[in-house]
């Protein structure tokens, strides 16, 4: 079973959360300038592109991302597609079943590009139905956009989730994923005393 990479990639132009630091690759050693070997220096905020949100990013007494038990960043995933053109809501979340603790939402979000201008129309979870995912006993939520929270509405969807050490992972690929459960692995950087990391994920399709 192939597993596909479900992670933006980090090149220059790519979209930023507004205001972020945009990435940026540039050149230290080049052969071709006499150099042993090619070196390069990358800059980019710790949530940029696909990345995780440590309970700390939004809660101050929450664990810091080397904190984090790494078991969270292995196993079954629920790909759930949100079809909907509205904020993900608990009204019509307690319809769907959920029967992983790790869910990720597959929403309109997954045609907007990976470069180019930010798209503050993207759907996110709302209060309600962060709420209704922890008390379902989800430790893992993902979504695919930069945020899980509408745009600047990033209170109090963050601090339901992470105060309750739900982990949280943003800007996830999902155009090529069906609904259903997959093996799903999100590796953050080894960051110590970090608010979030950028991450490469993967999924296992049949």
């Amino acid at each position: 079973m192939p597993w596909i990479d479900v992670s933006i990639p980090l090149q220059v132009g790519m979209t930023v959360w507004p205001g972020d630091l945009n990435f940026s690759f540039e050149p230290d050693r080049r052969i071709t300038n006499g150099a042993n070997a090619n070196t390069s220096f990358i800059h980019l905020s710790t949530h940029t592109g696909t990345h995780c949100d440590a309970p700390w990013h939004f809660v101050d007494t929450g664990k810091k991302l080397h904190e984090v038990d790494p078991s969270i960043y292995f196993g079954t995933a629920q790909v759930i597609e949100w079809k909907y053109d509205e904020h993900i809501n608990a009204e019509k979340l307690k319809d769907i079943e959920i029967t992983s603790s790790r869910v990720l939402f597959k929403t309109k979000n997954s045609s907007f590009p990976t470069v180019g201008d930010f798209h503050t129309n993207f759907l996110a979870l709302l209060p309600d139905s962060a709420q209704l995912l922890v008390d379902k006993g989800v430790h893992l939520v993902g979504i695919d956009y930069l945020s899980i929270a509408p745009y600047k509405q990033s209170r109090p969807t963050h601090e339901i989730l992470l105060k309750n050490d739900v982990f949280v992972v943003e800007g996830l690929r999902l155009e090529k994923v069906p609904e259903g459960k997959y093996e799903f692995v999100v590796l953050p950087l080894a960051l110590v005393g970090s608010d979030g990391s950028p991450c490469r994920a993967f999924i296992n399709l049949p």
